[in-house]
């Protein structure tokens, strides 16, 4: 799914205009990365936590050359899943039993 394909989503979920739709979502992600980028952490709860994550330095190889190099610290941003996105995405072993159940029953009949 691409931007206007979930601009389109919440436009419909949302019943508003896909130019309002496309105005929210554009100030939230911006919203979101301008707290990020300051140091702060978003989470929005069920959905994830938003937040910049410092990576220490290491020590790289030069894939050219395989020579040793220095990668140096920095800061990246980072997206944590929430539970009720991680339990959408992989459900729990027991719901996949029973959802696996109802569909065999369901080709029984």
């Amino acid at each position: 799914m691409n931007k206007s394909e979930l601009v389109d989503a919440i436009a419909a979920k949302a019943s508003i205009t896909k130019k309002d739709a496309d105005a929210v979502l554009s100030a939230a992600v911006d919203a979101i990365i301008e707290a990020v980028s300051a140091g702060d952490k978003v989470t929005l709860v069920g959905f994830g936590t938003f937040e910049a994550r410092q990576r220490q330095e290491r020590e790289g190889r030069n894939p050219s050359t395989g020579k040793p190099i220095k990668i140096p610290a920095t800061t990246v941003p980072a997206f944590s899943a929430g539970k009720l996105f991680k339990e959408k995405v992989a459900p729990a072993k027991e719901e996949k039993e029973e959802k696996a159940t109802k569909s065999k029953a369901k080709a029984k009949k």
